[in-house]
């Protein structure tokens, strides 16, 4: 993302998929971290092809105090699909980190989301006894999960779920003007990165919100 990096205290990595199918669930989680005083922080943030995906993700675990993991792409969801291995990959390195790392990175949070309750059991069993959340792929749920999460863990000022759902429909409408009156269409929108749209929800917080 354009200027300085964020403070680690204020970071949150996420991983999760990137797929269209999940990109509702994505940008509410996105906004919801950036409605709350945070930043969200994802790989492909950084566009440079010089640097290692794996070498990117790897700086935003260390330089992210929070985390949330999206674990639900572990199954195959058809004959002959492969399972996605990526979320728990990206999962171990983090838990790696904090508990191999430097001293301060042994405060760092993390947040697991899952499709179905318990699904996890089936794919990650290690982590039995961890508090998962599941949100069964409504961006709703995935809302209310990951602001409790920050509310209790990161000292996120307590704003109801319902709030900053309705927040992030004007954030929406406002969104879709603004980029129309730029020149582009909703699919363009479709095909934007991420982290433009990030921007776009900072640049939003900072101006007011207008609705």
């Amino acid at each position: 993302m354009p200027g300085a990096e964020p403070p680690f205290e204020k970071s949150v990595f996420i991983n999760c998929p990137f797929d269209a199918a999940y990109q509702p669930v994505l940008r509410a989680i996105a906004f919801c971290v950036v409605f709350l005083g945070f930043t969200p922080r994802l790989a492909p943030e950084n566009p440079d092809n010089g640097v290692a995906r794996l070498d990117r993700i790897l700086h935003l675990i260390l330089t992210s105090k929070f985390a949330i993991h999206d674990i639900r792409r572990c199954r195959a969801q058809s004959a002959g699909e492969f399972a996605r291995m990526n979320m728990p990959f990206e999962l171990g390195l983090d838990l790696g980190c904090r508990k191999f790392g430097p001293a301060h990175l042994g405060d760092k949070k993390l947040l697991v989301l899952e499709d179905t309750r318990y699904d996890f059991q089936k794919t990650l069993s290690d982590i039995s006894g961890w508090d998962i959340e599941a949100h069964g792929g409504n961006h709703q749920k995935a809302v209310q999960r990951v602001r409790s999460w920050l509310v209790h863990q990161a000292g996120a000022e307590p704003i109801g779920p319902s709030r900053i759902l309705a927040r992030y429909e004007d954030f929406q409408g406002w969104y879709l003007d603004d980029q129309l009156q730029r020149g582009a269409s909703e699919e363009d929108l479709g095909e934007y990165p991420m982290h433009e749209m990030i921007h776009a929800m900072q640049s939003w917080m900072n101006s007011a919100q207008p609705g």
